[in-house]
């Protein structure tokens, strides 16, 4: 991952930590330890490499992963000493949590559905904005052109109060996601680079509140087969 990547995790991570709660700050110390760790062995594995090859072009590429790497540990242990948020806090950036795969070549900004929306709404609210051009900002910058994926989630309680707008969850979970998407390209994202999916209840996380969410997943990697709609 270069320092592209570590730019936008970085920046979104001190978004996430921008709500002040201690359990919060907790729970992503302990990813970014996480993390810390799987660049100290990365690092390690790159050294290794480098001790090995013979080649001197392969001395020299290595030898920029080995500095990429250096600077990605180096800013991950200033996000670990860097003190708690306090009065300055911003509540609209409460919640949003950053994740990142390197396999699939993506980066997921989970935003809470409370943060978004009003229950059983899909209209956005108008707090949330400020939020979304936060997340617009990161990924215009360091992903300009890359495809993203908007993923509507709902948590498992049957439509009820709201029946006649939506006919189930899969129905709202769409329309949420169709109208985040919208937003995107409003702010200045390619509507061509832009697709929507629905989830529903089917993917639930670890509390009804958690459930409900909406994911931008930035393709951090060139694929084939990814449009508005997929």
């Amino acid at each position: 991952m270069g320092l592209r990547s570590l730019s936008i995790v970085g920046l979104l991570l001190t978004v996430a930590v921008g709500s002040g709660c201690q359990n919060k700050l907790h729970d992503e110390n302990l990813a970014l330890h996480r993390q810390n760790r799987e660049l100290q062995t990365r690092l390690n594995e790159a050294e290794i490499r480098l001790q090995q090859s013979p080649n001197p072009g392969d001395l020299q590429r290595l030898q920029g992963e080995l500095a990429s790497r250096d600077q990605q540990i180096a800013d991950l242990q200033s996000q670990l000493r860097a003190p708690t948020p306090g009065e300055h806090d911003d509540p609209s950036l409460a919640g949003i949590e950053v994740t990142r795969d390197d396999t699939a070549g993506t980066i997921t900004v989970n935003i809470p559905g409370d943060v978004l929306f009003a229950s059983g709404m899909s209209e956005l609210k108008e707090s949330s904005k400020k939020t979304l051009d936060r997340i617009v900002k990161a990924i215009s910058n360091d992903y300009p052109g890359k495809k993203i994926m908007v993923d509507g989630h709902t948590d498992s309680d049957p439509i009820s109060r709201t029946k006649d707008k939506w006919k189930d969850n899969l129905d709202l979970s769409a329309a949420r996601a169709r109208t985040v998407a919208d937003y995107l390209s409003q702010r200045g994202i390619s509507k061509n680079m832009v697709g929507t999916r629905a989830f529903a209840e089917t993917n639930p996380k670890s509390s009804k509140s958690a459930s409900r969410r909406v994911e931008i997943v930035v393709k951090t990697r060139d694929s084939a087969g990814v449009a508005r709609g997929e």
